[in-house]
């Protein structure tokens, strides 16, 4: 995909100072850029990069005055930066724009979608299945009987999507991530071994929701698993039976969350932070990564350490645990001088 500085000038409204036929057709750092580049500059400390930068073209704030001569051609806007995030999601729904139904893919009795689906090659869709405007399936993917998506989503590749599965609008899954998957619930019986406890329930996942991927949401035996709006989810978590996360949350890789613990709105969880079950954290907490959080949280919480405890507490602790071998000689020598 090629495109021009004045294209580009016109979807950033702003003014090609050189070539306004110069082509790009791939992006870079303004350091590490080549010839078809696009780059731009907004930080001053890389402003020496715009004279050496092989980029054809470079996007620069309204301010600039080059002091030396440039071989790159410009584009100036009033904030260099936003502008080239505009661009790059500009860049991403042009990339991701396909519709069509692919073969080979199945389309089972009772189906219905809406306009502009995009169904990739050997994708399985299940009875009954209700699939809004405007969605994106790509290829290898499942999606059970009776599920229902929303307008504006996009599956990538390799997605799981079992049966009863409700996924609101504008929701982004990532390639490898199931949804759905039974729950693990089995009871012990009297010579030792389990017996599976049926999981009946569905997940039920709400609008502007983006899940990375490999991560793994486990239906509910009873009742939903609860994924609320604006939830953000990285690569790799697991999510157990009945779970609800509030809204806006963010999760970050490998943290596991075991069944029926609820979470509020607006936390900020870090990586490999491990939930015991049928517990509750409030809203507004921030758990720092590889934390065990065994009980309930209060609203507004930091907490950090396994089993977690208060930030300001575990910071102050780890003085003294580092200290550790140092504070135990000393007790020694004292013991030594006493005896």
């Amino acid at each position: 995909m090629k495109f021009t500085a004045a294209q580009i000038a016109g979807i950033l409204e702003g003014e090609v100072v050189g070539n306004p036929d110069a082509e790009v057709f791939k992006l870079a750092k303004i350091e590490e850029g080549t010839d078809g580049s696009l780059t731009f500059l907004a930080n001053p400390k890389y402003a020496s990069y715009i004279y050496s930068t092989k980029a054809t073209i470079t996007i620069v704030n309204n301010t600039f005055v080059p002091e030396n001569e440039l071989t790159t051609t410009l584009i100036k806007v009033e904030d260099a930066y936003k502008s080239f995030s505009k661009l790059l999601e500009y860049y991403n729904q042009v990339k991701l724009m396909k519709s069509g139904i692919e073969q080979p893919s199945v389309i089972s009795e009772g189906v219905t979608y809406g306009e502009n689906l995009y169904l990739g090659s050997f994708s399985y869709i299940g009875k009954n299945v209700v699939i809004g405007n405007n969605v994106k399936i790509y290829p290898n993917s499942f999606i059970g009987d009776n599920a229902i998506i929303g307008n504006d989503c996009i599956l990538f590749a390799g997605v799981r999507i079992y049966s009863e599965t409700v996924i609101g609008n504008n929701c982004t899954i990532h390639s490898g991530t199931i949804i759905g998957s039974d729950g693990f619930g089995f009871a012990p019986s009297e010579n030792g071994t389990y017996n599976k406890v049926p999981q009946i329930g569905n997940v039920i996942i709400e609008d502007h929701v983006e899940i990375g991927a490999c991560t793994t949401i486990d239906r509910a035996t009873l009742g939903s698993t609860i994924i609320r709006k604006g939830v953000k989810l990285d690569n790799q978590i697991q999510i157990a039976h009945n779970v609800e996360i509030g809204e806006n949350t963010v999760i970050a890789s490998q943290t596991g969350i075991a069944g029926s613990t609820k979470i509020g709105k607006n936390c900020m969880i870090g990586g490999q932070v491990g939930f015991a079950g049928h517990i509750t954290i409030g809203d507004n907490v921030r758990i720092q990564a590889q934390s065990g959080v065994g009980k309930n949280i209060k609203d507004g919480e930091v907490l950090q350490g396994s089993p977690s405890f208060n930030y300001g507490d575990w910071n102050k602790s780890y003085v003294h645990f580092k200290n550790l071998p140092k504070i135990v000689a000393e007790v020694e020598d004292l013991k030594k001088k006493n005896n």
